[in-house]
Parts: C-alpha cells; sequence; structure tokens
C-alpha cells in the first residue's frame, strides 16, 4: 500500500522529459515541476535548485535548508522518543498482566499506565502528522518559490505605506504604488 502512496506522489513528477524549454510558460513549468521532484525526492534539494537558477533578486533559499533538516530531525526525535516510550509503557502492562512488574512504575496503578500509555500513543500520531507537515510544507515552499525564479524584482516598483487622518478625526493608513 505504501508503494502506491509513493507512486501516486512521484509519477505526475515523471512527466517531464524536455532538455530545453520552447517557451516561457514551457520554462516556469519545467522550474516548477524540478523543484518538486527535487524537493520531494531530497529534502531542501528544491530550495537550493531555486536558489542556483534565480535570474533576478537576491539568491536566497540556501537558509531554509537547515530550517527544514531540523524541523525533520525534531519531529523524526519526538517520534522515536514516545514510540520507545509507549513501547515501554505496553511491556510494563504486560508485565503487570502476567503477575510481575517493575519498580520503575510501582507508583502508578493499571489504570494509570493505561492512561499514559494513551498519552504517549497520542503523541506518537501527533509526531507522525508533525513529519509529514514538515516534509509536505517543504515541497510546497520550493514550488511556490520555483514560480518566482522570472519574478521582476527591479527598484522601480514600490510600495509606501503612510500613516494618514481621515476626515480629520479618524487615523488609517495611505498606500502608494509606483510603476516607473
Amino acid at each position: 500500500m505504501k508503494y502506491v502512496a509513493l507512486l501516486s506522489v512521484f509519477i505526475p513528477f515523471l512527466t517531464f522529459g524536455q532538455l530545453k524549454p520552447s517557451s516561457e510558460a514551457d520554462t516556469n513549468s519545467y522550474y516548477f515541476k524540478k523543484a518538486l521532484f527535487l524537493s520531494a525526492c531530497v529534502p531542501g534539494a528544491g530550495q537550493v535548485y531555486n536558489s542556483i537558477n534565480m535570474q533576478n533578486g537576491r539568491k536566497n533559499a540556501y537558509w531554509k535548508v537547515p530550517l527544514i533538516y531540523a524541523g525533520i530531525g525534531a519531529t523524526g526525535y519526538f517520534l522515536i522518543s514516545n514510540q520507545k516510550m509507549k513501547n515501554v509503557l505496553k511491556d510494563e502492562y504486560t508485565l503487570r498482566q502476567n503477575g510481575g512488574g517493575s519498580q520503575d512504575w510501582a507508583q502508578y496503578d493499571d489504570q494509570a499506565i493505561l492512561s499514559i500509555y494513551q498519552q504517549y500513543l497520542d503523541w506518537r500520531d501527533l509526531s507522525i502528522l508533525a513529519l509529514g507537515a514538515v516534509y509536505f510544507i517543504q515541497i510546497v515552499d520550493a514550488g511556490v518559490e520555483a514560480h518566482f525564479i522570472k519574478f521582476d524584482v527591479s527598484d522601480q516598483l514600490s510600495l509606501t505605506v503612510d500613516p494618514s487622518l481621515m476626515n480629520l478625526n479618524s487615523p488609517g493608513f495611505t498606500f502608494k504604488m509606483s510603476f516607473r
């Protein structure tokens, strides 16, 4: 079942095979698909690819890679630690049902052990969801940034926000956009 899910994720990205895009619309689609594919295969690779291919403005996506790996590492750590505690509590409850038990959990009764077990089970499930969310968000980020590879960020475009008084008694803001 998990192989079917992986294939359904990667098949749309395997459909591009052109070496050189023929038009600007194809260029944007090419960058988008390649950034998504790279980011799905190796977390952070889409951000690096976008930084290398950025034509206008600063190449500024490298700083996201440590954040991506920190998010994956933190959620992976919590996933593993919650799974280990869940297993310890399950073994403790099984030992108690067979007439034994350890001194580590002697202060808790059977219902407390089951309650703590359920808590760690819920935390483990949340860790799995958080890991999936970090992975999905970094893929989306690579795709969104790939759409802006050829975006014009010249000094001729500006937006200013100034405070103003409306009808001489109510405060507000004035937005000014200039295209030169």
